[in-house]
């Protein structure tokens, strides 16, 4: 599946699940584009993706991460996460978090 559908189609169920409209995002993001975004028409710049993942009172990467696992058509979560940390381990994001508070990245 292409990105921007799988995108579209998790930001969809997920604002389903909470019960949200689309007008429900207008502190956050016009209808239209709430609804270009959910058809896979546009991808939100990261400052969107935060605003909007606000609105839906889940963290970002949460969402990133369903979207992926849609793309890849996977429903294997242990799986997926664990790559994702073996990947933050590899690139030493976790260790220099655990030892700085921070990260350099």
């Amino acid at each position: 599946m292409e990105l921007r559908k799988a995108f579209g189609a998790t930001l969809r169920q997920v604002r389903l699940q909470k019960n949200l409209t689309q007008e429900d995002f207008a502190l956050v993001s016009s209808r239209t584009n709430v609804s270009l975004l959910e058809r896979g028409g546009t991808s939100p710049t990261l400052d969107k993706l935060e605003e909007l993942c606000g609105a839906l009172g889940i963290h970002p990467v949460s969402l990133v991460a369903a979207c992926y696992m849609r793309k890849e058509n996977t429903g294997d979560i242990e799986k997926f996460l664990g790559n994702v940390k073996d990947e933050l381990h590899l690139i030493g994001l976790s260790s220099s978090v655990e030892k700085e508070g921070r990260c350099d990245i």
